[in-house]
């Protein structure tokens, strides 16, 4: 059975957000920041600023971070 949504608050690019994701988005994100040796915000940032320099990108960051997750473990880079 799936679990609920988490929310969880990051600082990025100096302000405060809360993101909501499922658990298991959370520990792959996890899993992906400390492999690149980095924190889970400092990731989370890149993945706000790829999207937010994309013309026409107007997502969520949650979705945003669900997409960035998918894409990376189909590369086998997770």
């Amino acid at each position: 059975m799936a679990r609920p949504r988490n929310k969880r608050s990051l600082t990025i690019a100096r302000h405060r957000t809360s993101v909501t994701l499922e658990d298991a988005f959370w520990d792959a994100l996890g899993a992906m920041a400390r492999a690149d040796g980095k924190s889970v915000a400092a990731l989370v940032g890149e993945v706000d600023k790829k999207r937010s320099g994309k013309p026409g990108s107007q997502g969520s960051l949650s979705a945003a971070i669900r997409v960035y997750v998918l894409d990376r473990m189909k590369r086998g880079d997770a």
